[in-house]
């Protein structure tokens, strides 16, 4: 009786710490947008030629501003001498304001005389909301009978934080709320999927307070796609991991009926799978501080804290909880035993796997090798700036407004570095390449013709392209310079089209490095856990395979259900990690569980077995999941709503086709083999070899 009290110690001992770091770390998750920065141009491929333009650029004090380009129209009439003078005077009122470098250029006019630009250069340290500032320029340039528009960088970054402003409130809600709802469905408890969300939101704000400390000192970097990002996959494992120990903690507490005894159990069978598929997901997200591409290695140790939280909150407070409940927490409901699926769904779909599995194998696999056919077509060169956004973003119709009365380029020229001495010749052989409407070199004054300014022997030269900067003929105007300026000792070509196009050409360089070191690691750790070389091949072939289909069908998506012409660049390399390593999951938990039962009967009733317990509860995690990250569709960017259906889409398709039928099939066909060249293998085959003998006899 003395140790009563010492058992029910450490359960509420965890709770109680648990409930602490949900009350004082919990606003966290509302505070990391004050460490969050969306400025784009600091997400540049480190050692691409145009980021060391942008370094040249702050000789000259060119990178250290944030241009706004304003543009006047008058609805399809031409605009008057008085119209023009009073836009040239409006700009010229904001020299010396708050926030505006230097003094503003004068107001030009189109070719075709109904519209009118002029660029204003801000600083990057603005201080006080974009939104804010912009309206005050808005409202400075006003000219009458003129419709005047902002375009330019700082411009879209002004509607990229207003798309993020939600975040922390309507992102998060949407996922919990769908979170909570799934779960009311499938356990028809009160209390239940009350603790599994609540031990989500206990490891968010665990895991936003340390991000929140680590970016505040500059040790890890966090932007709206980002923390956006750590939200869902937070929730998302958290709940996945909850899903599996407390179905094993159910099992446990219908055979013995003894709480304790269920947790200690529940917590020693799950906290293998757990504790392997925290670490793929965790590992493959730190692969990412292998890429060249700052929001890509952003990611990896942000991504990474938050799944280490997750797995930490299930493995602690939820056994805790339920321990301290018991039943109760299952209430209305009641524990269901081990065997409870086997004349429901999953007993059907283990039959057929056990009647047929080499014919369920290959007309699985036919159509996702079909599928996978139209993963090379994804056109992954950058999404344009009129579908960034998919709601009407204001910087997006001033620069089709822009595009409409000028040069495509206009505002946000190509940037060419050159030795002075080479200035004159540069410029000529520039003016005379493909697609360049126009070049000049910066002068001292900032009035074309002027003399050229120089800084450590180096001139800028600014190339107005003949296409949209951010549209994929500009970037080929860009290699074309690249091309026709090769030669030129000295000569370096940056801009926004230039990012772009190293952007997207460095996203495939870390793709090509990425990826076979994800699959690397998910295979060592599956051969950690399984024990064997043929069961781990095979889980890496079917997960990749289904990143494949399901890429395949997101280019179909895509190009004819939502309208998108291109992905940015890093939508394949993001869909990959998150949908390879979370795919794996399911079959961690679905394999480890084949596994211990094989051990107790051996590898044909193993196999059926393991996807009859694990069937409801891994079917439960992948749509739940999937229903998180669905929850991006919430922040109108095209990036987050594609990743958001590859990973939703992905997750279905993973947990319901290929880990409920081409995994169970592909293992049973093998039998003992697959667990080679484990004992468990060897000890299955023995086995079976004896059966057969004593069947002979």
């Amino acid at each position: 009786m003395a140790r009563q009290p010492i058992r029910w110690l450490v359960p509420a001992l965890l709770v109680l710490v648990w409930l602490a770091v949900g009350g004082g770390l919990g606003p966290f998750a509302g505070k990391l947008t004050e460490v969050s920065t969306n400025d784009q141009a600091s997400f540049l491929p480190q050692s691409a030629e145009s980021t060391r333009v942008l370094e040249v650029q702050d000789r000259f004090r060119e990178g250290e501003t944030q241009p706004l380009i304003v543009v006047w129209t008058a609805d399809g009439k031409n605009i008057t001498p008085e119209q023009s003078a009073a836009a040239t005077r409006a700009l010229a009122s904001l020299r010396g304001t708050e926030g505006v470098v230097g003094t503003p250029t004068p107001a030009i006019g189109s070719e075709d005389g109904r519209a009118l630009q002029g660029v204003i250069q801000f600083s990057p340290d603005l201080e006080g909301p974009l939104g804010e500032i912009l309206d005050r320029t808005g409202s400075a340039v006003a000219v009458n009978g003129l419709r005047a528009q902002l375009a330019g960088p700082l411009a879209t970054r002004a509607d990229l934080s207003g798309a993020f402003a939600g975040i922390d409130g309507l992102l998060l809600g949407v996922a919990l709320i769908t979170v909570l709802i799934i779960l009311l469905v499938v356990y028809r408890s009160v209390l239940l999927p009350l603790i599994i969300v609540t031990g989500s939101v206990f490891a968010l704000g665990l895991a936003c307070a340390v991000v929140y400390f680590l970016a505040d000192r500059d040790i890890v970097r966090v932007d709206g796609q980002v923390q956006g990002i750590l939200f869902i996959l937070v929730i998302g494992a958290a709940t996945d991991y909850a899903l599996l120990l407390t179905a094993r903690f159910q099992e446990e507490l219908a055979a013995t009926g003894d709480r304790f005894a269920a947790g200690r159990v529940a917590l020693r069978r799950s906290f293998e799978p757990i504790v392997a598929s925290a670490a793929t997901v965790a590992l493959a997200l730190l692969a990412l501080l292998l890429s060249n591409l700052t929001n890509n290695r952003a990611l990896g140790p942000v991504g990474a804290i938050g799944i280490v939280c997750a797995a930490l909150s299930a493995l602690t407070f939820l056994p805790a909880a339920l321990i301290l409940l018991g039943r109760a927490a299952l209430w209305p409901a009641k524990p269901r035993p081990a065997n409870a699926e086997t004349r429901g769904i999953w007993g059907r779909v283990a039959a057929l796997v056990d009647r047929h599995p080499r014919r369920l194998w290959i007309a699985t696999i036919l159509p996702l090798v079909t599928l996978a056919l139209f993963a090379p077509q994804l056109n992954a060169r950058g999404v344009p700036l009129d579908e960034t956004f998919v709601n009407d973003a204001p910087s997006v119709a001033a620069q089709a407004a822009l595009g409409d009365h000028f040069p495509g380029g206009s505002g946000q020229p190509a940037v060419i570095v050159v030795p002075a001495e080479r200035a004159a010749a540069v410029e000529k052989t520039v003016d005379g390449v493909k697609g360049v409407s126009d070049a000049a070199a910066v002068t001292q004054s900032g009035r074309p013709g002027d003399t050229p300014k120089v800084v450590d022997g180096l001139t800028l030269v600014q190339a107005t392209l003949s296409d949209a900067p951010d549209s994929d003929a500009a970037q080929d105007t860009v290699k074309r310079l690249r091309a026709t300026l090769a030669s030129e000792n000295g000569v370096m070509i940056g801009g926004y089209s230039a990012q772009r196009y190293d952007t997207t050409e460095t996203a495939k360089s870390d793709t090509l490095l990425i990826v076979p070191v994800v699959l690397a690691i998910i295979l060592l750790i599956l051969i950690v856990l399984l024990r064997s070389l043929i069961a781990p091949v095979l889980l890496v072939i079917t997960v990749a395979l289904n990143f494949l289909a399901t890429l395949g069908v997101s280019t179909l998506v895509f190009t004819h259900l939502f309208g998108f012409t291109g992905s940015d660049a890093s939508v394949p390399l993001y869909g990959f990690v998150f949908l390879v390593a979370l795919g794996v999951d399911y079959n961690i938990f679905l394999m480890s569980r084949v596994r211990e039962e094989t051990a107790l009967h051996g590898a044909r009733k193993g196999v059926l077995h393991g996807l009859v317990t694990t069937g409801g509860v891994i079917t439960s995690a992948g749509v739940v999941l999937a229903a998180t990250f669905a929850a991006l569709v919430v922040i109108p960017l095209a990036f987050l709503v594609q990743i958001a259906f590859i990973v939703a889409f992905g997750v279905l398709l993973d947990t319901l086709v290929v880990r409920s039928l081409l995994v169970p099939a592909l293992v049973r066909d093998l039998g003992p083999r697959a667990w080679w060249p484990g004992r468990l293998g060897r000890a299955d085959i023995r086995q079976e070899s004896r059966e057969l003998t004593g069947a002979s006899r």
